[in-house]
């Protein structure tokens, strides 16, 4: 058996509600959460990171993908969509933030390629419900 050391998370946060993305962050620092979180505002600028293009040319693979589907510019479905079709991206795991129970119900019903949903605001016990998902990932929690 290989024990593997624990290691910060690596979340992009894809959301453009700054209260959201500071109540995420909050959250995390609350739990002392080892993480390093990137945050976009946009679909667009969300894509050039993912596949690393400028300016992001030394972009981490993100572990954990949190993505706002209502999003200027590119929405977030039409992101998950490119991140689906795209074969170095296409395994990333996303979880899709929602405002309400039945937003989830409807996205399920469509068919959303997403990883799992998330409502918002993210809740501790979800989020590391998801983090404990991603494969090889062990929770860093700092003391």
């Amino acid at each position: 058996m290989t024990v593997r050391p624990a290691r910060p998370v690596r979340i992009v946060m894809v959301d453009d509600d700054a209260a959201d993305v500071a109540f995420t962050r909050d959250v995390l620092a609350d739990y002392r959460v080892a993480n390093r979180m990137t945050v976009l505002t946009d679909g667009l600028q969300a894509l050039r990171y993912l596949r690393r293009l400028p300016p992001y040319p030394d972009a981490e693979r993100p572990d954990l993908l949190l993505l706002d589907l209502n999003l200027p510019g590119l929405d977030g479905l039409a992101l998950l969509d490119m991140i689906r079709a795209d074969p170095v991206l296409h395994d990333l795991p996303v979880a899709v933030l929602t405002t309400a129970p039945v937003d989830q119900a409807i996205l399920r019903a469509r068919g959303i390629p997403a990883s799992c949903f998330l409502l918002k605001p993210v809740d501790f016990a979800s989020l590391v419900h998801v983090i404990r998902r991603v494969e090889g990932f062990y929770l860093q929690v700092e003391r």
